[in-house]
């Protein structure tokens, strides 16, 4: 995993990254092009920490490799789609939590 892509210092912030999926990988594997990265998302397919990694991504404008399940194209539809949101790890808890209630 490219940790050095990720602008933060905060450690608090970074404790997911020792549970990733990809941690043990080969970085190269997750920054590949074009349609390669949509075979190279399913690394994140079952990754606990999935969500935090693609906020991460998306509060940081990382603009290549998958990150999250996401490719850099999918990423950057969600920032134009959003361009409202500051903070991604709250707006996908939002999302959680609604669709939580709505399951209900």
């Amino acid at each position: 995993m490219a940790i050095a892509a990720v602008s933060t210092g905060d450690d608090a912030r970074l404790m997911w990254v020792s549970q990733a999926r990809c941690r043990g990988g080969n970085p190269d594997d997750l920054f590949v092009r074009g349609a390669a990265q949509r075979k190279a998302a399913t690394i994140c397919r079952h990754c606990p920490v999935q969500l935090e990694c693609g906020a991460d991504a998306l509060d940081n404008r990382v603009e290549f490799g998958v990150w999250g399940g996401m490719t850099e194209r999918q990423r950057r539809a969600l920032l134009r789609q959003h361009p409202e949101v500051t903070s991604w790890a709250q707006f996908f808890e939002a999302q959680r939590r609604r669709h939580r209630a709505d399951a209900v």
